[in-house]
Order: structure tokens, then sequence, then C-alpha cells
């Protein structure tokens, strides 16, 4: 079997002035065991984009894993954020609440990316 590229998004509520990259270490502690590794990503190449808007936060994370492995990458995306607390790049600890979770499609404007991630 070959990689597919898939996309999840999720919505966070985190303090203003938190550090939005402390949601993409755990995602990445949770797919890699670490939040720095050698490539490949064992399970699921993946990216994670925060977008914030007051004190909400936007995750879209693309990601490539075998078409049997998308329920479980997806469950351990949604089991890392639902955690409500990680740490970030310089050792401090971030805490959010999970608004929500969802699947969703990868956008054209994606498809280059995300079809790296399938080669990873």
């Amino acid at each position: 079997m070959s990689k597919e590229r898939f996309a999840h998004d999720a919505l966070l509520s985190i303090e203003l002035g938190a550090d939005d990259r402390a949601p993409g270490g755990v995602i990445t502690v949770a797919l890699c065991g670490s939040r720095e590794h050698e490539p490949p990503c064992p399970l699921a190449p993946h990216h994670t984009r925060a977008e914030r808007a007051g004190d909400e936060v936007r995750l879209r994370v693309l990601f490539a894993a075998e078409p049997d492995e998308e329920s479980r990458v997806r469950a351990m995306i949604d089991d890392a954020l639902a955690a409500g607390m990680g740490v970030t790049p310089e050792d401090g600890t971030v805490s959010w609440r999970l608004v929500g979770t969802w699947a969703s499609e990868v956008r054209p404007e994606e498809q280059e990316h995300a079809g790296r991630l399938t080669g990873s």
C-alpha cells in the first residue's frame, strides 16, 4: 500500500499570549514519540499550522498515512489535543480547552505540500 493525503482540523480555546506551537508539539509527540526526531515520521509524516483569532486557535494538520491507518492517526491527534496541555519549544507549558476536531479534505492549494508528505 502507498500513503495517501489527509487533513484534520481542530479548534482550541487558548489564553491570549500563550504559545500556539504547543498543540502541534503534542501532535508530533503522539505520532512520532518525540518533538525532535530524524525524518521520516514513523507512522504519519505530518505538518501542523495554527491560526489564532483572539483566544481561539484553529489547527490544520496535513498528514500522509496508509489508508488503513487513517482512523488511528486521527484518533491519536484527537487524544493528544484532548489532554489539554503541552510543552513549548522553550520548555514552558500551555493549557487549552479542546472545542472540537473533525476530518476534512485536503484543499487544492495544499495538494503539493501534502504530496511531499506522502513521499516522506
